[in-house]
């Protein structure tokens, strides 16, 4: 049984749980940001750079790596949950592992070494992310990048106080069958700058992806590198 005391097993359990009712989400293209212009932005801001070998964090069922195979780009994928990592296998685009963030930062040698970049594309829903942010830093050397997009926090602070803490995602706007809400832990801009500040990394670049209509932004993209001493 879930401990329902631990925000991390919930979401885990949450993303088996919901595993093919988003795989459907996503590859039929119903979230409607991710279709208007976050998934465009974290696949150009990748590919700019002109990577060959990329790990992606978090992968979930393998979108990423498909459309960066396209490009020519070898893609190591990682995620916690076994039925989407399945479900990645089976699409293909990459090579694909169950490892959950806790294992990623016990043992940051099976992420192996070598890659360009790592991304973590709306993947960093957890509240203590220094261990694996550091984790992701030695498998990085100085000239790689850390690409992470995650949801703006002055659009996706709502009523609620502009402040870090735990919200619930619920996935009603996502469309399918979800069968269970999720966790999900809520950072300020500032806490992110601190965040990657503690674990090693500098931004280097900001992006906000807008909506086409409204001129809001839709996420935040950050490009990050190795801070050297």
């Amino acid at each position: 049984m879930t401990d329902r005391n631990d925000p991390a097993l919930q979401q885990q359990q949450s993303w088996r749980a919901n595993a093919a009712a988003w795989t459907q989400a996503i590859r039929e293209r119903q979230i409607e940001s991710r279709r208007l212009a976050t998934d465009a932005a974290i696949l150009s801001a990748v590919v700019q750079h002109s990577p060959r070998r990329v790990l992606d964090v978090g992968c979930g069922e393998g979108w990423l790596a498909r459309a960066l195979a396209a490009y020519g780009v070898s893609v190591v994928g990682v995620d916690a949950s076994p039925p989407l990592i399945e479900s990645a296998r089976a699409a293909g685009g990459g090579a694909f592992h169950v490892l959950s963030y806790a294992e990623i930062a016990a043992g940051p040698g099976r992420l192996g070494t070598n890659y360009d970049a790592a991304v973590c594309n709306f993947s960093l829903l957890e509240e203590n992310l220094t261990p694996l942010l550091a984790a992701l830093r030695s498998a990085l050397s100085s000239r790689c990048s850390l690409f992470i997009q995650t949801i703006h926090p002055w659009v996706s602070c709502g009523e609620a106080p502009y402040q870090d803490g735990w919200r619930t995602e619920t996935f009603d706007s996502f469309g399918g069958a979800f069968a269970e809400s999720m966790p999900c832990y809520f950072r300020t801009l500032e806490s992110w700058f601190k965040l990657l500040r503690e674990a090693g990394f500098g931004v280097v670049d900001l992006r906000e992806p807008l909506h086409p209509d409204t001129d809001l932004p839709l996420s935040l993209l950050l490009v990050c590198r190795v801070q050297t001493q």
